[in-house]
Order: structure tokens, then C-alpha cells, then sequence
């Protein structure tokens, strides 16, 4: 890392000095008297009580959408005695749920956000930026249950923040459903700090230490959704720090200056922050309360409840004199007042207008004949400080409907950045307009069974070797991410910047295959040729195996412009390593074997069917740079299982390669000394770590050549159609 620049070079496993755990402290680690579970999931056991049949988008479907809006307006103002709603009005407290549910989306590796309805489960059901959220989620249970298998948590919270905007006149862009839910936490890289933020957490941007924000990580600290709200490490008067965090998480967010600035004030135009009393007179997390609490943390006492002597983030009040209510109030106040730094009764740094004008007072949350002064946190102040985001704060304050519009699309955004494509949207409210974020693919069409034989002829007489068509089609299609659905074949966008010039596509020999086929085509799209074009490679491959096999392949691609394509958002998808073709950009903080579990995680890929990839792409060649590592064979080009049999006889011995920093390694031979191969932590791992082992063992024993090439053949097309949700999601859309 550049210590002047923060540079980390597009690797998203850089961290501090050492080598760091692919996923950093587990639930275990925080919460050691956690009821273990791991056990019941042993064999495969799965934790989803709904069982492999179900269908939730069908479920989805059959939805009375508008009974369960009516349902949830009606809850916004039915104040529960165990948990009274401030101003008699929950909007927006559910606004802050349905936030925190799809705020924890990055970038950087496409995990997080609302997909899953992981905040249910730990660690996020007890982050400090999730405070009291417990209480939202039971507010909502009669109507989770009301509506069963047909609505999803997932779903639900989303929607839920929906209604609760226009239940208080504000302006909604749209709402897709059909995000299913899970059953267990996800394995997710949320940092390696031994400490939350609220209990003196570092911030993760330190650059008079050269220290900046860890990839793929987006929140500031520990235990937050973003930045910590009373500034860099607590601190009320680095503004300058507070507007750099503020734009390097919410980037990291996918959302620009713009997006940010109207999130910020259209979040803040509702509600009010809590800090009614230290937070040390409240009880933990739900996660590690007692069994009697029932899940509930925080706060429980129902005197204190009764009082409003509630404290989540520690700042205290409202941000306007209508909580209720949409409308300009935030901005006008924030440009109307000069503001001085106060504490919270909880201790809180933040700022107080200065002599208010009494229409400009807040109602107090639990007695509206009272009034008090409403706040700002320091990291609003920043839309006032900051030039950049002050320009734009102020053409909102001046123009209400730009406002309107930008809240609207920028919290549709946040609430579906992560759902992948538009097809996969469902329900009445789906916006018609193609956004840039949505990643939008023309629609393709099929090809005839001739066309696609007549091409695959054309290709392998086309001089291009199996390994520079199997790399094109990997290239292209393992750019898929399942974490937010994002890559992928469909659109061809290996053709187009940035992910032509990525690197790991060897650009120059990219640009040739990529060519040849563009000749060679006809009426498919490039999107399907790519594709096409591999598969012959791999029936190729076979047959001079001693095998005959049909690669499936599923036209029907189309092939998206450049002007279709944010350039800028798909860099975080370029691979800093890729173990299955042997790249590795430079030595990083975690192991090379572990991005290749992160890899194989993201495409969606079981143990076994990572394992075959790997043999059979080293069996063929198609490793980067066309180097020997990995190759383990005499003829590269055949698919056959060389590699696992050549990685497991007993006849070599392997020794590091000094120069490598122990990532290259020579093979050889036991007797003579003389070398045989050549290899890289991402090969010896099939050899040295035992359940990788045991599954190696199995492809490599006599027999169970063609199972080989059948698993992988299958493992090839689950990863060439993993993006085909214009194909998986048509029959819902009918």
C-alpha cells in the first residue's frame, strides 16, 4: 500500500502486516457460549426448512401485495405499550431497519446487503449501528406470520422502509421482490478489530499512518453500517475527515456524491437519533443476552422503555421540527443556523442550532406538547462543510422536486443494488426504466442447433488452440458473482473496458480469440460465441482424451454496449487472483489458496466442483500466461485427470522456489533429484489439505477417468449459466 495515497492496488485481501483469516473473527469468537449448530449441518444436512422444492419466487407471486401494504401502513401509527413508537409513528424506525438491512452492501465483493434478510442473525443482529433493531423485527413477526412462505424477511424489511417513506408523504422510486431467505449466517469478512465501535474501536482511515480502508471492507469501524456520525474516530472537528469517510464508504457502496448527499437528508428529514442516557445503564447485545431476554438486547427495561430513555448511536434528537413528515426542513435548517458542539445526555459529540426559532424546535418524541432543539451529527454538518457536498446540498435545498427525485432513485438503489438483474425483480411496483446500476443486457435471441454446430466447426479449424478458447470463455463468464449477481457471460462485457484490459484476461491474447470469433460469428451474439466457442474447446479437449462428450450450451445472450456499462463500477470485479487459472497479481495478506475458496464461493461452486475445474483448466493449459505451473502433464490440451494423478504418485517431492516468497514451487523426482514440474500453493492444496485430498483421491483413482470429465463438464456449464436469469426467472413474468 502506497502510505500517501491509501493505494492498495485493487487487491481486496490487503490488511495489516501478516497473514490474515480469509474471513476474520467468527460469531464464536465474539459470542463463545453461542449455541453450536454446526453439527446438525454435517453430511449436507441443510439448515432451510423449506426444503429444495420450494419456490419462493412462485410463493412471491401469489402475494396479496396490496393487503400487506394496507397491513403494514396500518402498523406505522398502531403503537405497541412494550416498545411506543416515537411521534406515534414507526416510519422511521422501520426507514432505519430496512437501511441497516441493505447498508452493509460493498462493492468490493458484492456481499452484504438486504439479499438474505441476514439481519436476523448474528453478527449483524448485534452490531452497535443495529441497536434496538430487535424491537423492529418483532413489530413486524404478526404480519410475517400473517403472510407466511409468500412474503420473505428479506422482502419484508424492504418493503416495510418502503411504506413507512410514503406513509409519510415522502417520494418512493419502485420496489422488486423475490429475494429468498436463508437459514444461516453468511460467511462474510466483516474485519479482524477485537472491538466494536462503541467500545474504542479504531477507525479503519488513519492517513497520517498511511493506514487506509481495507478491501473489500466498506463501513469506517467496526460494528457500523458507515461512518461513525460523530466523526473520525469520535473526533467533532475533523470535518475534512468526516466528508473524506463519508466518500470513501459510501463509494465503496456504490452510491456517488450526489446519491450519498440525498440519502443523508432524506434519511434524516424522519425520525430522530436516540442518546437519552449512557449506554452503560442498558444491558448487551441480543446474541449474548440470556436465554429468558428471548433474543431481545439492549434495552428492555419497560420503565425506561415507557420514558423514551432509549439509546442507540448515543446522539440525541430529532433532525427537523416535523419527524413525520417529508419535506425541506433539513436543509433549510442546516443552512439557516449556525451550530455549536454539545454533548448527549449519553455523552455524545453533536451540534445544536444556536437561539432556534421556536417554530424550529422538535416535538419531544413522547409528549408532543413539549418542544425541543433539533441536532446535527457531525457527519451532517459535512454536507455544509464540505465544498463538494455542500454545492450539492445546496441546489437540493433550492429545489425540492431534485431532491425527491435523487432520495427516491438513491434509496432504491441502496435497497436493490445487490438483487443483480432487473429480471430477477417481481411484483406490481417495479420500475419500468433501465438503470446503468442494473447492469442492462439487449435481449439475445436463440440460436438454431445447426448454427451452433456450424460455428463450432468454423472455430476449431480456426487455427485458435483449446486453451486461448477455454481462457476467452472462463474470462468471461467466471466474472459472475452470486453474492450480488453481478458478472458473468451474459452481455459480453469481457469485450468491453475495463474487463478487456483486466490483467488477468491477458489482453493481447484476449483481443486476438475475441477477434477471430467477432469474424467467425454470423448472426450469434458475441455473448453466445464466447461461450460456444469454449465449449467446442472442451468436447475437444475430451475427444483427444479418448472420451465423446456434449458440452450443453443454452443460447440466448445478448451482447450489452459500452454506453450500457459503468465502467467505474465493475473495476472492484477485476480478479487481483484467480487460482483456477493460476493468476496471482502479487503476494497478499491472506493465503493464495484462500482467495481461491473466495473465488469458488462467489461463483457458487461446491468442493468437488471447484477441485474438477481446477484439474481439468491445469489439463488443458488454460492457465495464465501459458506458463507451466500447474500443467502437470506431458500433453497438455486433453481433458483428463493428468493433474491429480501426476499431483499425488509418491514418486516426487516437492521444495519451495526461494525466490517465489513460497509461492512457487519445483516437483522433483524422489530417486534422481531432477525436476519434473512446476507448481503453486493453489496446486499443492489438492494434495496437502486433507478433505481437498479426499476429493483429489477420487479423481485420480482408476476407474473414474470419465466421471472426471463428466463432473467437470457439468461444472463448466454451471459456470458458463450462472447469469442466465433471463432464462431461470421468465416463467415468473408472464
Amino acid at each position: 500500500m502506497d502510505a500517501k495515497t491509501g493505494d492498495i492496488s485493487g487487491c481486496p485481501f490487503h490488511g495489516s502486516a501478516g497473514t490474515r483469516s480469509l474471513f476474520g473473527r467468527t460469531n464464536r469468537d465474539w459470542w463463545p457460549d453461542q449455541l453450536d449448530l454446526e453439527i446438525l449441518t454435517e453430511g449436507g444436512r441443510a439448515a432451510d426448512p423449506m426444503g429444495e422444492d420450494f419456490d419462493y419466487c412462485e410463493a412471491f407471486n401469489a402475494l396479496d401485495y396490496n393487503a400487506l401494504k394496507k397491513d403494514l401502513t396500518d402498523l406505522m401509527t398502531d403503537s405497541q405499550p412494550w416498545w411506543p413508537a416515537d411521534y406515534g409513528h414507526y416510519g422511521p424506525f422501520f426507514i432505519r431497519m430496512a437501511w441497516h438491512a441493505a447498508g452493509t452492501y460493498r462493492t468490493g465483493d458484492g456481499r452484504g446487503g438486504g439479499g438474505s434478510g441476514q439481519q436476523r442473525f448474528a453478527p449483524l443482529n448485534s452490531w452497535p449501528d443495529n441497536g434496538n433493531l430487535d424491537k423492529a423485527r418483532r413489530l413486524l413477526w404478526p404480519i410475517k406470520q400473517k403472510y407466511g412462505k409468500h412474503i420473505s424477511w428479506a422482502d419484508l424489511f424492504i418493503l416495510t422502509g418502503n411504506v413507512a417513506i410514503e406513509s409519510m408523504g415522502g417520494p418512493v422510486f419502485g420496489f422488486g421482490g423475490g429475494r429468498k431467505d436463508v437459514f444461516d449466517p453468511e460467511t462474510v469478512y466483516w474485519g479482524t478489530e477485537e472491538q466494536w465501535v462503541d467500545t474504542g474501536a479504531e477507525t479503519r482511515i488513519l492517513p497520517d499512518e498511511g493506514k487506509a480502508l481495507e478491501n473489500p471492507l466498506a463501513a469506517i469501524q467496526m460494528g457500523l453500517i458507515y461512518v461513525n456520525p460523530e466523526g473520525p474516530g469520535g473526533n467533532p472537528n475533523d470535518w475534512e475527515g468526516m466528508a473524506r469517510d463519508m466518500k470513501e464508504t459510501f463509494a465503496r457502496m456504490a452510491m456517488n456524491d450526489e446519491e450519498t448527499v440525498a440519502l443523508t437528508a432524506g434519511g434524516h428529514a424522519f425520525g430522530k437519533a436516540h442518546g437519552a442516557k449512557p449506554s452503560d445503564t442498558f444491558s448487551g447485545a441480543p446474541e449474548g443476552e440470556t436465554l429468558h431476554r428471548m433474543g431481545f438486547g439492549w434495552l428492555t427495561d419497560p420503565e425506561e422503555i415507557e420514558k423514551g430513555h432509549i439509546t442507540t448511536s448515543g446522539i440525541e434528537g430529532a433532525w427537523t421540527p416535523n419527524p413525520t413528515q417529508w419535506g425541506g426542513d433539513y436543509f433549510r435548517l442546516l443552512f439557516k443556523y449556525d451550530y455549536e458542539l454539545v454533548q448527549s445526555p449519553a455523552g455524545a459529540n453533536q451540534w445544536q442550532p444556536i437561539n432556534p426559532d421556536p417554530e424550529d424546535m422538535a416535538p419531544d418524541a413522547r409528549d408532543p406538547s413539549k418542544k425541543v432543539p433539533t441536532m446535527m451529527t457531525t457527519a451532517d454538518m459535512a454536507l455544509k462543510r464540505d465544498p463538494d457536498y455542500r454545492k450539492i446540498s445546496e441546489r437540493f435545498r433550492d429545489d425540492q422536486a431534485a431532491l425527491d427525485d435523487a432520495f427516491a432513485r438513491a434509496w432504491f438503489k441502496l435497497c436493490h443494488r445487490d438483487m443483480g438483474p432487473k429480471v430477477r425483480y417481481l411484483g406490481p411496483e417495479v420500475p419500468t426504466e433501465d438503470l446503468i446500476w442494473q447492469d442492462p443486457v439487449p435481449a439475445g435471441k436463440q440460436a438454431s442447433d445447426s448454427a451452433v454446430a456450424d460455428f463450432k466447426a468454423k472455430v476449431l479449424a480456426s487455427g485458435l488452440s483449446v486453451a486461448e478458447l477455454v481462457k476467452a470463455a472462463w474470462a468471461s463468464a467466471s466474472t459472475y458473482r452470486n453474492s450480488d449477481h453481478r458478472g458473468g457471460a451474459n452481455g459480453a462485457r469481457i469485450r468491453l473496458s475495463p474487463m478487456k484490459d483486466w490483467k488477468a484476461n491477458e489482453p493481447d491474447k484476449l483481443a486476438k480469440v475475441l477477434a477471430k470469433l467477432d469474424e467467425l460469428r454470423g448472426d450469434l451474439s458475441m455473448a453466445d460465441a464466447i461461450v460456444i466457442a469454449g465449449s467446442a474447446a472442451v468436447e475437444k479437449a475430451a475427444k483427444d482424451a479418448g472420451f465423446d462428450v456434449s458440452v450443453p450450451v443454452t443460447t440466448g445472450r445478448g451482447d450489452a454496449s459500452q454506453e450500457q456499462t459503468d465502467a467505474e463500477s465493475f473495476e472492484p470485479l477485476e480478479p487481483f487472483a484467480d487460482g483456477f487459472r493460476n493468476y496471482l497479481k502479487t503476494k497478499a495478506s491472506v493465503k493464495t489458496e484462500d482467495m481461491l475458496v473466495d473465488k469458488a464461493h462467489l461463483l457458487g461452486l461446491s468442493i468437488p466442483e471447484m477441485t474438477v475445474l481446477v484439474g481439468g483448466l491445469r489439463a488443458m493449459g488454460a492457465v495464465y500466461g501459458d506458463k507451466p505451473l500447474g500443467v502437470l502433464t506431458d500433453t497438455p490440451g486433453k481433458l483428463d485427470n493428468s493433474f491429480f494423478v501426476n499431483l499425488l504418485e509418491m514418486g516426487t517431492v516437492w521444495e519451495v522456489v526461494d525466490e517465489s516468497g513460497d509461492e512457487e514451487f519445483v516437483g522433483r523426482c524422489r530417486i534422481k533429484g531432477a525436476e519434473k514440474w512446476r507448481a503453486t500453493r493453489t496446486d499443492l492444496v489438492f494434495g496437502s489439505n486433507s478433505r481437498l485430498r479426499a476429493v483429489a483421491e477420487v479423481y485420480a483413482e482408476n476407474g473414474n477417468e470419465e466421471k472426471f470429465v463428466r463432473d467437470f463438464v457439468k461444472a463448466w456449464t454451471k459456470v458458463m449459466d450462472a447469469d442466465r436469469f433471463d432464462l431461470s426467472y421468465a416463467k415468473y413474468h408472464k
